[in-house]
Parts: structure tokens; C-alpha cells; sequence
């Protein structure tokens, strides 16, 4: 039974812990349709690379200590960004590449002014930048893109790089020569593959793809499954509220983001002049878009307007994002465990404060989590500890009644009566332990906080797994104790399965973050603790007599 119930709860532990997208994965195209898209991008990718929009660069770069960027100077977008603080995933010595326009993978971030008639006013011009390189010049960089006057419009694109921060503004200045005022849109998009993120592995897949938030909707992930059924269909039924006047739209991924802000912290909505359209989509490229139509003041005749808007890209950080825009931390994806992992994560926070390491933060987490919840682990292992003592009696009631599986069942029935022994005592309380232990997981598998944070000696990134497979290697041994303090089973088969276990887990934890092996490294060894303590007391009370053994 004991083993039983050790079974059930590694199996819904795991099950969650693998994330419900495993259990009840978002719906796919069908082959057919997955067909089609292959061969609609080799198809484009023969005319003009990966992705048909996209022409090759004319590159600004502009280096901060953050981020280097790269701005393709004939239509002002911005084709490439690398986080300096981070590095890749798959390489240790190369930065982390966020937005890209490579073969291999597109990931940008356009925009583009549309007149009253939903017409492309960029189209056919070009800007050209004063100089081909920039770098901070004292907290800001600014790069200012210049297209020649075109219908009485002239119009320039501005970003500005801020030292230390990965918000990059993008402005418009438009200037109107003409007699009469003239009334633009602006629209700011994402547009990106479906590919996994670099170094996404089966045991560390997270959401990759749109996400909006809004005072109506509040936090939604749109996944590219829902945006290929739509374009298939020929039907925008993808569920997201699609106008705002406030709020926040992007893509995200494990540990990064990208997301256009519609109101910074504290600041102004850029959908003053009327409501914001969001829209998201598959393109016939096969590249997916993130955008936000955003209507603009009327430029007067004669006059100037200045429209600008925040894109933050770079890492979920939540001490970071949660100053950018109001529940910009939503973005860190916790899944359907957010109640969980969030406060669970904010004490971690408050403990690295603490501490200054985010090593034994964990250590120090896992010792109050484990504390709180002390009351229905107790009340789990009190009764293994009692089905240990009794285990005895059990053999010998299997040895008595042999075959009759009824008789021995009522025997075992009253022996638990006798001894005040529920055997499905255990039960609930181990369950209800699975959301908090689960929403544990979460909170460190999703911090970008732990990205390169040594812990000590050989784990210099708590995100990486263990170089050395040493913590891998002390959780299967404490996996291994456990069992020896559990009660035995009586079926040899399931005496070897308890063996086994630890095996197959440990050789599972060899591909997960250090972080998360050290998390239940320290709760197995304060498990041991906890069930060595009781099962001692409860030996205690058999030889004193309040339990009775085989022999009496």
C-alpha cells in the first residue's frame, strides 16, 4: 500500500511537473498542413531566403554596455540584437543572440506609418544615419535614421539606447510642409519564425510565442498553433483582446522577451488619440506577427509631431520589468502555477536580498518551505513510519494465509484497526503538497535571475546543469536512503522497483538546471532527516509496547 502510495505521488508530481502543455498539449496543424507551410517556406526561401519580407541589411550598429544592436539603415528596423550580459545558450563563449535575421532564424522588430488610407507611407523610401557606428555618449545613445521629403512629409525614425537598460525608445518626427494636416498610424510590430528558442531541450521547454496584455483581458498567450489554425481557416478567431487603450504586447521565450509598451510605469498610453488595434498573425512568408496599430495626433500644416514608443528586449527579469510597465512581470511565464510560483519567487528574491547568492537562497527557501508545510508531512510519514513498524506482522500474515487473499486482506484490515493505523493517511497530505512543491520547480526553472549565478566551487550557472553530475549523483543517494527508511514492500518485484527509482529519476536530473537539482537534493536530505526522527520515535513506542510486534 505504502508503495504503492509512493508511486501515485512521484507520478502526478511528475506528471505536473513536466507542465500541463505535456499533458494537454496545445492543438498542432495536422501533417497536411505542416506539409504546406514547409514547402511555402523552401518555396520562399529559394526566391529570397528564409523569410520573402526581409532584404539584406545595411547595417548601424550601436554598442551600450548592455546590448548591441543592429539597425538596417534603408528602412529604419531593427534587424539584430545581442545581450552582452548574457551568453548562449549552446555556447558559454559567444553572447546571447534575442532578435537575429539570419537563415537559421528571424526574429526583428519593424514599424511603419500608415496614411488615412491604410496605405504604407515608408514604402520606397529610404533613411540613411549620419554615421554607420555609435556608442553611449554619456548615458544615451541616439540614432537618428533620415528619409528625403515625400509628399510634403518629411520623416525621420530616432532610437535612443539608455545605459544599463535594455528599453530601447523608437520616435517618429514628422514634419509637414504641406497646406493642409495630415492624419497617421503607426504600426509597431515583432516578427519572428516558429523555431525553439537555442538550447531548448526536452526537459526544459517552456511557452515560446505572442502574448498580450490588457486592463480587459489581463495576461494572454496566444501560441503559433492557434495563429496557423486562423490562417488556414481564413478566420480571425484567435482569442485575445484585440483594442486597448493601454497595456503591453510582444513575444516571449525562456528566460528573454520583446515587447512593445502601450503605457510605460507611471507615464502616458501612446493610444491617446483613440484605441489601439492589436493583431497577431501568421504571415504567407510563415513568419508570425506581433503588432499594435497605434493612431497619432494630426500633424498640422506647416507643423511637427514627435510619436514615439518603448520596446523593452532583453531578460525576464523581474526586479527589472516590473518598473517598465504595469504587470510587465506576467511575462515570466509560470504556467498554470502562477498562484504558487510567484509569492514562492518573491521570497526567493527577498532571500538572495538577504544572502547576496542565489545558491543558498534555494538552500535557504527549500528549509522554510519545508518547515511550513512540516504539519502534513509529519502526518504522512507518521504513517509510514507506523506501516515500517508493523511491517513484521505484515510478513507474517502473508506467510500465514499464503493464497487466501481474502483472509489475509481482513486480517490486515484488523491489525490497522488495532494499531490506530489508517493506511491511506498518507495520501491527501502528499497531495496537497504537489501544487507547492510544483510551483517551487517553476519559480526557479523560469527566473532569468539564476542565468549564470554561481552557487559554490563547481557550479558557476545555477541554470546549467551540473558540470561534474555531483548533485545529480547525491540526490539518486539520498533517493536511495529514502527507500531504506520507507516501509518494505512484501512483493520482491516492488522491492526492486523502489531500487530502480532512484536510478531512473537521478538519471533524469542529469539534464536539469543545478538550481533545481540543488532544490531537491536539500528537500531529500531534510525528508531524511524528518523521516529518520519520526520513524526513531515510533521504534521507540513499539519496544515500550504501544505497538505491537510479530511476536506478540
Amino acid at each position: 500500500m505504502d508503495f504503492k502510495r509512493l508511486m501515485v505521488f512521484f507520478a502526478v508530481a511528475a506528471a505536473i511537473l513536466f507542465g500541463w502543455e505535456q499533458i494537454f498539449p496545445t492543438p498542432k496543424p495536422d501533417p497536411a498542413r505542416q506539409q504546406a507551410a514547409q514547402t511555402a517556406q523552401q518555396s520562399a526561401a529559394q526566391q529570397t531566403g528564409p523569410a520573402a519580407a526581409l532584404t539584406p541589411t545595411v547595417p548601424v550598429t550601436v554598442t551600450t554596455d548592455t546590448v548591441k544592436a543592429v539597425i538596417d539603415e534603408k528602412t529604419g528596423n531593427l534587424r539584430g540584437l545581442t545581450l552582452l550580459k548574457y551568453n548562449a545558450s549552446s555556447d558559454e563563449s559567444k553572447d546571447f543572440v534575442l532578435f537575429n535575421d539570419s537563415k537559421a532564424h528571424t526574429y526583428i522588430a519593424q514599424s511603419e506609418l500608415l496614411n488615412s488610407d491604410g496605405q504604407n507611407v515608408l514604402k520606397g523610401l529610404t533613411f540613411t544615419a549620419a554615421q554607420k557606428q555609435y556608442t553611449l555618449n554619456g548615458d544615451k545613445a541616439e540614432v537618428r535614421l533620415s528619409a528625403p521629403e515625400t509628399a510634403g512629409l518629411k520623416i525621420d525614425k530616432v532610437y535612443t539606447f539608455t545605459q544599463g537598460s535594455y528599453v530601447i525608445n523608437m520616435r517618429y518626427d514628422v514634419t509637414n510642409s504641406g497646406g493642409a494636416p495630415v492624419k497617421l498610424d503607426a504600426v509597431y510590430r515583432l516578427l519572428r519564425d516558429s523555431s525553439k528558442p537555442e538550447g531548448e531541450g526536452y526537459f526544459n521547454q517552456t511557452y515560446a510565442g505572442p502574448v498580450v496584455y490588457t486592463p480587459a483581458g489581463e495576461f494572454e498567450k496566444v501560441p503559433f498553433g492557434d495563429l496557423d489554425d486562423d490562417y488556414h481557416s481564413g478566420k480571425d478567431q484567435a482569442e485575445y483582446v484585440r483594442k486597448t487603450d493601454s497595456g503591453w504586447l510582444g513575444m516571449i521565450q525562456h528566460y528573454f522577451m520583446a515587447t512593445w509598451i502601450l503605457q510605460p510605469k507611471d507615464g502616458q498610453t501612446v493610444c491617446a488619440a483613440g484605441a489601439c488595434q492589436i493583431d497577431l498573425k501568421r504571415r504567407s512568408d510563415t513568419l508570425y506577427s506581433a503588432a499594435v496599430r497605434v493612431p497619432l495626433a494630426a500633424v498640422p500644416a506647416g507643423g511637427k509631431l514627435g510619436a514615439g514608443i518603448d520596446l523593452y528586449a532583453g531578460p525576464q527579469t523581474t526586479s527589472m520589468i516590473s518598473k517598465v510597465a504595469d504587470n510587465l512581470q506576467l511575462a515570466k511565464d509560470y504556467g498554470k502555477v502562477h498562484i504558487f510560483a510567484s509569492p514562492l519567487f518573491w521570497l526567493l528574491n527577498k532571500l538572495h536580498d538577504f544572502v547576496g547568492n542565489w545558491g543558498w537562497a534555494i538552500v535557504l527557501l527549500t528549509i522554510i518551505v519545508k518547515a511550513v508545510l512540516y504539519p502534513l508531512t509529519n502526518a504522512s510519514y507518521r504513517s509510514m513510519a507506523k506501516m515500517r513498524a508493523v511491517a513484521p506482522r505484515l510478513q507474517a500474515l502473508k506467510e500465514k494465509y499464503g493464497d487466501d487473499r481474502m483472509a489475509m486482506q481482513q486480517a490486515m484490515m484488523q491489525m490497522y484497526k488495532d494499531e490506530k493505523i489508517n493506511p491511506l493517511g498518507g495520501c491527501l497530505p502528499m497531495l496537497l503538497q504537489i501544487p507547492v512543491f510544483i510551483g517551487l520547480y517553476w519559480a526557479i526553472f523560469s527566473s532569468v535571475e539564476l542565468r549564470q549565478a554561481p552557487w559554490l566551487g563547481w557550479i558557476t550557472d545555477l541554470s546549467r546543469p551540473d558540470p561534474w553530475f555531483i548533485l545529480p549523483v547525491i540526490m539518486a543517494a539520498t533517493m536511495f536512503a529514502q527507500t531504506y527508511l520507507n516501509p518494505p514492500p512484501t512483493d520482491p518485484m516492488q522491492a526492486k522497483m523502489m531500487k530502480i527509482m532512484p536510478m531512473i529519476f537521478s538519471v533524469m536530473f542529469f539534464f536539469f538546471p543545478a538550481g533545481l537539482v540543488l532544490y531537491w537534493v536539500v528537500n531529500n536530505i531534510l525528508t531524511i532527516a524528518q523521516q529518520w526522527y519520526i520513524n526513531r520515535k515510533i521504534e521507540q513506542q513499539r519496544k515500550a509496547g504501544e505497538i505491537l510486534d510479530a511476536g506478540k
